[in-house]
């Protein structure tokens, strides 16, 4: 629906460039369009930030995977646990720490500063990960 409106604003703002007189008329239909513009150029940015704000790392065999990721501030990291056993997510910092997980169950955790994040399993302390917040 907002293309349509921009199309009519547009439109509108060829014939009145041609009639000069209307010039508050055009200044209204100009400022009109340029809301319309920031308005997309707003959800746009708001979509990539969205995308950009979480991260998942799998738990199977063992393994943390990937075994170290980078995000930026405000990054919502999910583990999920793939393995058929079950494993936890500690923070060797103590800064998070999840439950045990089953197969299947999800932990998160949002980074709200930036840092180095070293993590382990608490059942498997030889399983190690890292999260670098930037």
């Amino acid at each position: 629906m907002k293309g349509n409106v921009a199309l009519d604003l547009l439109h509108n703002l060829m014939n009145m460039s041609v009639q000069n007189r209307h010039g508050a008329k055009l200044l209204q239909i100009r400022e009109s369009l340029g809301g319309i513009v920031a308005e997309h150029s707003s959800f746009v940015a708001s979509a990539q930030e969205t995308a950009a704000s979480t991260s998942e790392v799998k738990i199977d065999n063992f393994v943390f995977g990937p075994a170290a990721i980078t995000v930026p501030v405000g990054t919502t990291v999910t583990w999920i646990n793939r393995d058929d056993i079950p494993h936890t997510v500690v923070s060797t910092e103590k800064v998070f720490k999840s439950k045990v997980l089953d197969t299947d169950e999800k932990f998160s955790y949002t980074f709200t500063k930036a840092g180095e994040y070293p993590y382990f399993c608490s059942i498997h302390p030889k399983m190690t990960g890292k999260v670098v917040v930037q």
